[in-house]
């Protein structure tokens, strides 16, 4: 099971990609932020945070959450649902929290599986999505070859890059990340720091 934990790993991969505009975004965005987390229920109750939220609002709420020291199972499994409110999560946020932290997962059993069986296993629980069962798989797992097709940056960015006529469904997106096997999740870092780079030369003009 190939997995992408340091700079080398990028390097690597990108090689063996070996297509031009992957290269062009490599030397452009260099150095790829690797996107790690560690494994466990932080990191994913943190993605189930940012889903359908702004990065800020998604950092403020973060902070709250830590410095409430709800960052484990037992902790948010007892919050109420008022003193989570007044954190800032919204009434089907607090039901998805609450769901993970009894869902009795098993996280070290997790880095055992084949990619499509954590993401199997992460959406049988209430709240999580495809998008954050592969976002998590991509960042505290480090698997090389999952892509969240449904990520609008991405399908964005894959617009750009490849001069597509309109932006990518995510079955179309699916369907062009097909060619990036087995280095997916590192041309979704790709993407990413091509999208950051991007809106935020739009934003000086």
């Amino acid at each position: 099971m190939i997995t992408i934990s340091s700079a080398v790993d990028i390097d690597r991969a990108v090689a063996q990609l070996n297509i031009s505009e992957f290269y062009a975004i490599y030397e452009k965005c260099s150095p790829i932020s690797l996107r790690r987390e560690p494994p466990g229920f932080a990191s994913l109750l943190q993605a189930i945070i940012s889903q359908q939220v702004s990065v800020a609002s998604t950092a403020a709420i973060w902070e709250r959450i830590q410095v409430a020291g709800l960052c484990c199972e037992t902790a948010m499994a007892q919050a109420s649902a008022a003193h989570l409110a007044r954190l800032g999560l919204s009434r089907p946020k607090i039901r998805y929290a609450k769901a993970l932290a009894l869902s009795g997962l098993d996280y070290e059993g997790l880095a055992a599986l084949p990619d499509a069986e954590v993401v199997s296993r992460l959406t049988g629980i209430t709240g999580i999505g495809r998008w954050t069962a592969q976002v998590y798989a991509l960042q505290a797992l480090g698997r090389a070859d999952v892509f969240p097709h449904g990520d609008l940056a991405l399908q964005e960015a894959a617009r750009k890059v490849f001069h597509l006529p309109k932006r990518p469904s995510e079955e179309e997106m699916c369907a062009l990340a097909e060619n990036w096997a087995p280095f997916r999740a590192v041309a979704a870092r790709l993407l990413w720091a091509y999208y950051r780079d991007y809106k935020s030369r739009e934003g000086i003009g």
